[in-house]
């Protein structure tokens, strides 16, 4: 892979999650992994970093966060970014930026309609993640959403993605 590619989908995975998949996500995460449907997408050197979860955890919790980053080098790397006030100057911009705000209103109602698809939540119908629609409260979540979803569904994930830049390098590090 060309390293300044921007390194997106191909998306989700079709069929049951391999063992070995989920044999790295528990080494990532360092407990074993709950709810995961399928790995959404993988950074460059091959291991899952993003999997999609049920809405509702295997003992029945829900659990409206469809996204979920597992990559420990990605997550770090966006901790920095938060620990840097990115989600205050973000939050900022949206009571300003009526087209923003729409952008990130639609990003919040694809992925409603995606987590829908698979069981709709009744308990927490409008609840998607990371503050959508109104607030900026994580980027991990964004970036796991513009990762899994692919470039222009959601305007903070993508931006974060830039800032980023190869986050990957050097390959093979990240399970």
């Amino acid at each position: 892979m060309n390293v300044s590619q921007d390194p997106r989908p191909p998306g989700l995975e079709a069929g049951p999650v391999a063992q070995a998949d989920l044999d790295a996500v528990a080494r990532q995460l360092g407990r074993a992994p709950r709810g995961i449907l399928a790995v959404a997408y993988r950074c460059p050197s091959g291991h899952p970093a993003i999997v999609q979860t049920a809405p509702r955890l295997p003992d029945g919790t829900p659990f409206p966060t469809l996204y979920y980053l597992t990559c420990p080098r990605l997550s770090s790397r966006i901790g920095t970014l938060e620990a840097e006030g990115r989600m205050k100057e973000m939050q900022d911009r949206l009571a300003v930026d009526p087209d923003l705000a729409d952008a990130y209103r639609r990003a919040h109602e694809q992925y409603l309609a995606e987590r829908d698809a698979i069981e709709p939540l009744s308990t927490h119908p409008d609840v998607t993640a990371g503050g959508m629609p109104d607030r900026v409260k994580c980027l991990h979540v964004h970036v796991a959403h513009a990762l899994a979803a692919g470039s222009g569904v959601n305007p903070f994930g993508d931006e974060a993605i830039a800032e980023l830049g190869a986050w990957w390098l050097p390959a093979g590090e990240c399970s």
